[in-house]
């Protein structure tokens, strides 16, 4: 019996010591989350004198105004009545904003989690006149290295993160020690045109890295998988109707002749608009996973696939696909690119904002020569996205707002310019 309890004894004593050994001291960095709270995220709106623009997100175009989204602030407010002369007149402060668009003179923008109606009948009395709280994915902003603390949704929205290190005993390395997951930060950028004519008392015009659009009555948002369906026959009230299973990983929205072209990272989801307020697929176009915005013009829709970082593995590129049968999209050209973002075309002009490699404008009335067919190539601009107006073409960047007078593409010229001054 001795010799048991000294045999238990003595295995004890080295279960022990081995366990101790196994403590380590692991020092790491930490993302602690900076909350705002619900009550002060819904008495936030306010409309401030104008300010420079310090980091461009989307933009939109309406009657005589663009609209520029200051990535998770808000949106500046310019006067282009006279686009050699843009005026920067207002800025209205919306936490968490991203995204925008426009029917009437309501403006529908995202604040975190909800999305506001904001009334711009009257620019020099611009008001929120609707909140629908809690209608988007509750989302956390990027954050860099190391480990991502608890998030408490119940403290309100994340807006930041604290940074330090902690130290702390450890007992062992597990595998996916430093493996957390990285949140989405934003229903990124641009909003997709629904035509090339703008109306007083329809929609306005965006960019094609679209996750919010307007089409007839209903205004969709997709959130990473889903597509978000708002009733706004009354603008003032917007009405959540209901969320559409789409695919993982979907980014941006382009409507076009009653259809809804959507770009994902592993392709394009075509769905029929026949019935606005019941979308209805009709097909799909697959490629390797890349950031993939997309714009559509007669038969042919137009791809800009980024790869690299995040976006996928692939070259960049351009490809052109045939729709004319939409049932059953094919593949027509592929053309290398450096590092492609937005794109916009309009009369077979096709504009496309190739990253640090600049601005391309081609002819695009063969699609199997567009690289054949440059019109001009603007290297200085650090482009992202455009809009086509007809005779004038918006382009934002890194550095800036650009306006360019395209109604001769023999002789394009450039009318003005916004800086981006950067934080």
């Amino acid at each position: 019996m001795k010799r048991i309890s000294f045999l238990l004894l003595t295995l004890s004593l080295v279960i022990g010591l081995s366990s101790c050994s196994d403590k380590i001291e692991e020092t790491y960095v930490v993302n602690t989350p900076e909350y705002l709270s619900y009550a002060e995220l819904r008495s936030s709106f306010v409309v401030k004198s104008a300010e420079a623009i310090n980091q461009p997100g989307k933009f939109y175009f309406k009657d005589d105004f663009i609209f520029i989204n200051e990535y998770q602030k808000g949106i500046h407010v310019v006067d282009n009545s006279n686009p050699e002369n843009p005026q920067i007149v207002s800025f209205i402060e919306i936490p968490g904003n991203v995204d925008m668009a426009i029917k009437g003179d309501k403006l529908y923008a995202d604040s975190y989690i909800d999305l506001l109606t904001i009334d711009i009948s009257d620019m020099n009395n611009i008001s929120e006149v609707d909140r629908d709280t809690s209608v988007f994915p509750y989302i956390i902003p990027e954050f860099g290295v190391g480990r991502l603390e608890n998030i408490d949704q119940n403290q309100g929205v994340v807006t930041g993160y604290k940074v330090s290190e902690k130290t702390e005993a450890v007992s062992g390395y597990k595998e996916d020690y430093l493996r957390f997951q990285t949140w989405e930060s934003s229903f990124f950028m641009m909003d997709g045109a629904l035509s090339n004519s703008v109306s007083k008392t329809g929609t306005g015009q965006g960019g094609s890295m679209a996750r919010f659009t307007v089409f007839d009555d209903y205004l969709y948002a997709i959130d990473n998988a889903s597509l978000n369906l708002f009733d706004v026959s009354d603008a003032a009230n917007p009405e959540y109707t209901k969320q559409i299973p789409i695919s993982w990983q979907i980014e941006t929205l382009f409507p076009y002749n009653n259809m809804l072209f959507i770009g994902a990272r592993s392709g394009m989801y075509i769905y029929s608009l026949q019935n606005p307020a019941n979308p209805q697929f009709i097909s799909e176009f697959t490629h390797a996973s890349a950031c993939d915005p997309v714009v559509v013009e007669g038969n042919y829709a137009y791809v800009t696939l980024r790869g690299g970082n995040l976006c996928g593995a692939i070259e960049s590129q351009l490809e052109v696909i045939d729709i004319s049968t939409i049932e059953s999209p094919e593949l027509l050209m592929t053309y290398p690119m450096t590092e492609p973002y937005g794109l916009g075309i309009e009369n077979e002009v096709l504009f496309v904002c190739d990253g640090k490699a600049g601005l391309k404008i081609y002819h695009a009335h063969d699609p199997y020569t567009i690289d054949e067919n440059v019109i001009a190539h603007y290297e200085e601009i650090d482009a992202f996205d455009v809009i086509p107006l007809g005779d004038v073409l918006l382009a934002i960047g890194a550095d800036g707002l650009y306006q360019y007078d395209y109604s001769s593409l023999e002789d394009i010229k450039q009318l003005s310019f916004i800086p981006v001054y950067g934080d």
